[in-house]
């Protein structure tokens, strides 16, 4: 019962991931939360407003003005009533309504009259998902402190395969546990890092193959930007160098925007001198085109062949400098993880490395969840799957304890 007595307000926007939604409640209402149910007119063509009513206990709302609640001013009770607002699943409509503050339903009323935090479950289309709109109305949304759950990727109901699908109703109901884990026991010591400054590298790197194409892989940023904030939040003064991702720049975050492998070791030695702590995040591409073609290059029969040169190693440039910052490297690997993160480890001369399994779908890339073990010199700790940000703040505790240790043991000499 991870979530008693933890009013969950839950939205219900028109797409066909509705039907999800009477397992949700049953799944939160399993875990001890107050659910409150609000639906939107199309919402109500997916699933039954007395099923969801069956399985929440509680009054389905609909109507802005409710004679039935007090002084028929239902938004607002609900409003005040809840603990978090969950949008799920949340159409692209719903999403640009939320991001230009309409206010033309119940729903969406909600949304600006309540101080909870709010919490979206994309659900649409893999080509909706992917249109410049929805990509810029999910990063002002972000900007404002809404979180956003998935989407996740694989088969939709109109055929296509890719990202759009609603994240299934156990990870949310996992993701809300992780949040109001956080919340309640306050895991976050805004003073950990107070007068240290920490850069962190994040997301991929592209590397041009002619004028219109290039080489990337499918780092989605989240851990290294989960990271960044997490910092800021303990007192860091944090600088965060980014490769391409469709992420919001954190708030008072120092960030660097950066395409290629040599770009963004050029962007971490113009202020390394000045970092306390350096933590590789991104997933840097190992190779480069050796010669760049200047015009796109055209099909022709027979073998394609290219040649490769390796790019610099961000990470190992920096441990090698002659007065280094502690640096945490991340090793992302299909098989052999523990054993390839240690290799890295003594190879690259580092303080710390973070090792995570990519072969999951569920972890790791373009996942909301990651589980990582933490390996030094001379400890080696699992972190379970979690969201994100959750692990974010835990690697970031292992990781004052080890700087802390270091520089006792530098003082002691």
């Amino acid at each position: 019962m991870q979530l008693e007595q933890k009013n969950v307000l839950l939205g219900i926007s028109g797409g066909i991931a509705a039907y999800k939604t009477p397992d949700l409640v049953r799944k939160l209402s399993a875990q001890g939360a107050n659910l409150r149910v609000v639906m939107t007119d199309s919402a109500k063509e997916f699933v039954s407003p007395l099923a969801l009513q069956a399985v929440s206990g509680n009054k389905i709302s609909n109507s802005l003005l409710d004679e039935d609640a007090e002084a028929a001013m239902g938004h607002i009770e609900l409003a005040r009533w809840a603990d978090i607002f969950v949008v799920a699943p949340a159409t692209a409509n719903t999403i640009a309504k939320l991001t230009h503050g309409l206010a033309d339903d119940l729903l969406t009323t909600l949304a600006l009259a309540t101080s909870a935090p709010i919490a979206i479950a994309p659900a649409m289309n893999q080509q909706m998902w992917a249109a410049p709109a929805t990509t810029e109305n999910c990063l002002k949304l972000q900007q404002r402190g809404v979180l956003q759950i998935g989407p996740a990727s694989g088969e939709q109901a109109c055929g296509d395969i890719g990202y759009g699908r609603m994240t299934e109703p156990e990870d949310i109901v996992t993701y809300l546990v992780e949040f109001f884990g956080r919340t309640a026991s306050s895991n976050i010591d805004n003073n950990l890092f107070v007068g240290k400054s920490i850069m962190i590298t994040a997301g991929p790197t592209q590397e041009a193959l002619d004028p219109v194409r290039y080489i990337t892989n499918h780092s989605s940023g989240k851990m290294g930007y989960a990271i960044a904030k997490a910092a800021k939040e303990m007192g860091a003064k944090v600088t965060l160098i980014s490769g391409p991702v469709n992420l919001a720049s954190p708030a008072q975050i120092e960030c660097k925007q950066v395409t290629t492998a040599q770009q963004m070791l050029d962007a971490v030695m113009d202020k390394i001198e000045q970092q306390d702590i350096f933590i590789a995040c991104a997933a840097v591409a190992d190779f480069r085109l050796a010669d760049i073609p200047t015009h796109k290059v055209k099909k022709k029969e027979g073998v394609l062949t290219l040649s490769f040169e390796q790019n610099p190693d961000i990470l190992k440039s920096v441990a090698a400098l002659q007065s280094p910052p502690f640096t945490l490297g991340f090793a992302a690997e299909t098989n052999n993880v523990e054993a390839y993160a240690q290799g890295k480890l003594e190879r690259k001369k580092l303080n710390m490395i973070a090792a995570n399994d990519v072969s999951s779908s569920e972890l790791g890339f373009n996942s909301d969840r990651n589980a990582l073990t933490v390996i030094t010199k001379s400890n080696k700790t699992s972190l379970p799957a979690a969201s994100k940000e959750a692990l974010a703040v835990d690697l970031l505790t292992l990781l004052h304890s080890e700087y802390s240790t270091i520089q006792n043991n530098k003082k002691s000499k």
